[in-house]
């Protein structure tokens, strides 16, 4: 009886972390996201950082993403595509906006800025190609003692934003 209760209590879901744990966590997420989606194109590497139930909003093509599995196979043939065209993309966080606020026991809304490039060759390097805002909200999964994303909403795109940001 004893030694069942323990594998229970063992089995038992993890309580979400502290905020600062939480933020920690994300970060790290976020940017194991965006290398998966943009410069390391590893459409398999989603999975585990996505809920089934995922969706993305965005505000120029609407519902962009329905669920994991239809972005992890757009994923898939984007990545065929580039790595067959050569073209190459990646994302950067705006330094100094991301912000993480806590959504109860249930998960973390994460806010920030987001920049995108594309490599056009080495006479010319990175060339910043547009901006957006982007909000995440991520579920905690207390039995795998990490947070997923349940639906990202990316809004605002337009030219990308100075940076450095220009001195008042």
């Amino acid at each position: 009886m004893f030694a069942t209760t323990l594998i229970a209590m063992a089995q038992a879901a993890a309580p979400i972390p502290p905020i600062e744990e939480a933020r920690a966590q994300i970060e790290a997420r976020d940017a194991a996201l965006f290398w998966a989606a943009f410069e390391g194109c590893d459409a398999n590497a989603l999975e585990s950082l996505l809920t089934e139930d995922y969706r993305m909003l965005h505000d120029l093509a609407g519902l962009a993403v329905p669920n994991r599995a239809a972005f992890v196979e757009n994923m898939q043939q984007q990545c065929k595509s580039r790595e067959a065209s050569g073209y190459r993309n990646r994302r950067l966080l705006v330094p100094g906006s991301r912000s993480v606020t806590p959504l109860g026991d249930w998960g973390v809304l994460e806010r920030g800025w987001h920049t995108f490039s594309e490599w056009r060759g080495e006479e010319v390097g990175w060339v910043q190609t547009g901006g957006a805002q982007y909000w995440h909200v991520w579920r905690w999964e207390g039995e795998e003692g990490a947070f997923r994303l349940a639906e990202s909403i990316s809004v605002d795109h337009g030219a990308a934003p100075a940076y450095p940001p220009p001195s008042e």
